[in-house]
């Protein structure tokens, strides 16, 4: 959660962290030592190679399934065991309404898959002794600074990728939405409340591109020929980019989708190509994109420790370090319950087995959903890519598919529970005022004149609230975007969220002086950590 959601407040795809806890399988996690120590031994493997092709046989008809209940469009899905790839197929289409058909080599956008990418590219560069894990990232990274100044010091590049850096959830997402650029947002975390350093996770897009601009800072490069030139290239991943550009000319890349409003599930009539989600402010976190055949040497380079095909690419030390416990993401729920972990841009849990289980899904609201398992100790892995916003589909295939090699077939019904997880988190963070209903002893509003006016928001920006034909309208962010205000009660109006963290309508509350003039105005979607007040100029 590439998850409100699980990935990834505000209608953001979180599923990528909730979902990945919630759907955490094992048993005791093992002792870890020191953070840059490897991992321990694996447990011996379990499954037979029958026990995995049981498995792969089985992948197609999951797949087709989940489709038909779910009505995504289209799938691609790749698997690999013991160094070779045993699956590698595609399904239905890239586009709704059109002829063009999913296949191995389709282009789709990661979103949050994203992140194990970016922490695989970071310990590259370690190997290539440009940055530490533990390098505080101002050494690297000019202007970069937190609210508290000792955290500023301190904070590294492995507390970033593990999002213990004590930022809020999703700190910048919502400046991203209103056209904001990568420079911008970064430079503004300044201003974000802080929860106690490295004791407290909070899944952050932003923090993770700060330490991977540090990174590429330091190699004196942009992050996105940084990725080439450390992983993308080396390992033959040649459809791969961190540029949303190489994504959008691609001829042959699977559109994003998202549900018409109103639909429920079932067909792919229910299904439509609406948006463009442009994700290059935050490409470490959530803007690269790939295939399923890239993703299989990708995964295969995983599972053998950064090596493929004999050549060592990744040093095997710091990409060892990505995969063990750095934060607990998901404290357990009862004393004998399970706990999940964030490693370095990895979900991190153990089985009933006490076999390291990695993943991590990607979520795009606006029409993306990408998920990747890993057992290492049985080398085994997929990669489940689509091109529908998340109803649990991605999640759901890898599940069933570990789940059929280990117990013949799935022992729940993940694509129902994953997809009752997503609809949860969406409906968290609507606000719980209906402004569709003003109360019945609603007061009037006041005067659009003692409104209007240009408002300033040292994180956000200026607000200017215009009134045109009797209605009143807040324009902001660089674009500008403008939005429509519907009056509710009193000195509040409701206008309707947009954007990837869209979130349904939100507030808009004035507060004025004793001669009746607005002198300020909060954006109740903007809110959530106390940054969402604009104050008239």
């Amino acid at each position: 959660m590439a998850v409100r959601h699980t990935t990834a407040r505000g209608g953001r795809v979180r599923g990528a962290t909730a979902l990945a806890a919630l759907l955490v399988l094992g048993g005791a996690p093992y002792g870890i030592g020191t953070a840059s120590a490897a991992p321990p031994p694996q447990p011996p493997p379990r499954l037979t190679q029958e026990d995995v092709d049981r498995a792969v046989d089985a992948l197609d008809g999951i797949v087709e399934r989940g489709m038909d209940r779910t009505g995504v469009p289209g799938v691609s899905v790749a698997v690999v065991h013991k160094d070779q790839v045993v699956h590698l197929d595609g399904y239905g289409k890239r586009h709704v309404g059109q002829d063009g058909r999913v296949d191995p080599d389709t282009v789709f956008q990661l979103a949050s898959l994203s992140k194990p990418l970016a922490s695989t590219v970071v310990a590259g560069a370690i190997g290539d002794k440009i940055v530490d894990w533990d390098d505080p990232v101002a050494e690297h990274l000019p202007g970069f600074a937190l609210k508290a100044p000792w955290v500023t010091d301190h904070v590294t590049l492995a507390d970033l990728f593990s999002h213990r850096s004590g930022l809020p959830d999703h700190a910048g997402d919502l400046l991203e939405d209103l056209g904001y650029d990568r420079d911008y947002i970064l430079e503004h975390l300044r201003l974000e409340p802080l929860t106690p350093f490295r004791a407290s996770y909070a899944y952050t897009n932003f923090g993770l591109t700060a330490a991977g601009q540090a990174v590429a800072d330091a190699a004196g490069t942009s992050w996105e020929k940084l990725s080439e030139d450390i992983l993308y290239k080396p390992a033959g991943m040649d459809a791969t980019s961190s540029r949303f550009s190489d994504y959008e000319g691609a001829n042959n890349k699977a559109f994003a989708h998202v549900r018409e409003d109103g639909a429920e599930s079932g067909n792919t009539g229910d299904w439509e190509a609406r948006y463009v989600r442009d994700a290059d402010a935050q490409s470490p976190a959530g803007g690269a994109s790939s295939t399923a055949r890239d993703l299989s040497l990708w995964l295969r380079l995983q599972l053998a420790n950064g090596e493929l095909d004999g050549d060592r690419v990744i040093a095997a030390d710091p990409l060892e370090r990505t995969h063990a416990p750095a934060i607990v993401s998901a404290p357990p729920p009862a004393p004998a319950g399970r706990a999940g972990f964030y490693g370095l841009g990895w979900n991190v849990s153990y089985d009933d087995l006490g076999r390291l289980r990695l993943s991590h899904t990607g979520a795009f609201a606006l029409g993306a959903h990408t998920n990747v398992t890993m057992l290492p100790g049985e080398q085994l892995g997929i990669a489940v890519l689509t091109n529908g916003a998340p109803v649990g589909l991605a999640d759901a295939v890898s599940l069933d598919f570990l789940d059929t090699a280990q117990h013949g077939k799935p022992t729940e019904d993940w694509l129902d529970l994953a997809g009752q997880i997503y609809e949860q988190e969406a409906q968290k963070s609507r606000s719980p005022t209906d402004y569709s209903k003003p109360p019945d002893d609603a007061s009037d509003a006041r005067a659009d004149s003692t409104c209007t006016g240009t408002y300033a928001n040292p994180y956000y920006g200026p607000v200017t609230v215009t009134e045109t034909n009797g209605d009143l309208t807040m324009r902001l962010g660089p674009k500008p975007t403008t939005f429509r205000l519907t009056h509710y009660a009193g000195d509040t109006f409701s206008f309707d969220t947009v954007g990837e963290n869209a979130s349904g309508p939100s507030g808009v509350t004035f507060k004025g002086d004793e001669n009746g003039r607005a002198t300020s105005v909060t954006i109740e979607a903007f809110d959530e950590t106390g940054l969402g007040t604009f104050r008239r100029s």
